[in-house]
């Protein structure tokens, strides 16, 4: 339950006042729409989210686009704080069973708490909760879900999930244009976007150097630029920020 109590989010304390910081456990709703107000900069999606999540009394959000639930790869991803692994044995789980929801069943569940669990053998965060809660809105004609992961003993409550949905639309309908993947604030070349794709799909640098007909040497050029562009250490920690910032 320690993430209740914080103040700021790690992801976007550097875009608020921490003057304005308010304790997230006694937040009213005036208040949490004040703190959000005050959100700005180029974390402003990821910012907003991790209030909303904190506010919840949720540990990890990610943000997905229905519409794009059954493409190939994690194009549904909009935005997400959850480990990268989680995320891709979620997505083999969503494609299998959104094609058998009705158009009905659907459009019930908008603004309403839905909880599924994470199978047995997937690996969580240490007091993560295999239980999870989505939460499905429009913008426009798209249609979005936000799931929570949760401290395990947590209980959400409904008022302030239905409050969570609400301003999860919100700032979803402020940021629109990331669905298009058009506008690239990191300064990743095409052929680095596509090395980093390639690496999020698991592939070794001689499978993506065999792939993009180039050598291994180059493939880690590029993998050593992106990188250092988006100030990772290591593979993992870079497919986790591309898959943060939806660009794979």
């Amino acid at each position: 339950m320690q993430k209740m109590d914080m103040q700021v989010s790690q992801a976007g304390k550097g875009d608020m006042d921490p003057r304005v910081a308010v304790s997230i456990k006694s937040m009213s709703r005036d208040q949490l729409v004040g703190q959000l107000s005050g959100i700005a900069g180029p974390t402003y999606l990821q910012s907003g989210l991790r209030v909303l999540t904190d506010y919840a009394g949720a540990s990890h959000y990610l943000l997905a686009r229905s519409d794009l639930i059954q493409e190939s790869g994690l194009d549904f991803v909009v935005s997400s704080d959850w480990p990268f692994d989680l995320v891709r044995r979620l997505a083999a789980e969503l494609t299998s069973g959104y094609g058998r929801t009705g158009e009905l069943e659907k459009s019930l569940s908008l603004f309403h708490p839905n909880f599924a669990r994470l199978a047995d053998d997937v690996e969580l965060p240490e007091g993560v909760s295999r239980i999870y809660c989505s939460l499905t809105f429009n913008v426009g004609r798209t249609r979005f879900s936000l799931m929570l992961l949760t401290r395990e003993g947590a209980v959400l409550s409904p008022d302030r999930l239905r409050d969570v949905g609400l301003l999860a639309g919100y700032f979803a309908s402020s940021t629109h244009g990331v669905e298009g993947k058009t506008e690239r604030d990191f300064d990743l070349t095409e052929r680095e976007l596509e090395c980093l794709f390639w690496i999020a799909e698991g592939k070794t640098s001689d499978e993506i150097a065999m792939i993009l007909g180039i050598s291994r040497n180059t493939i880690n050029n590029y993998i050593t630029s992106v990188m250092r562009k988006t100030a990772t250490k290591t593979r993992s920690e870079a497919i986790a920020f591309a898959v943060r910032n939806n660009l794979v």
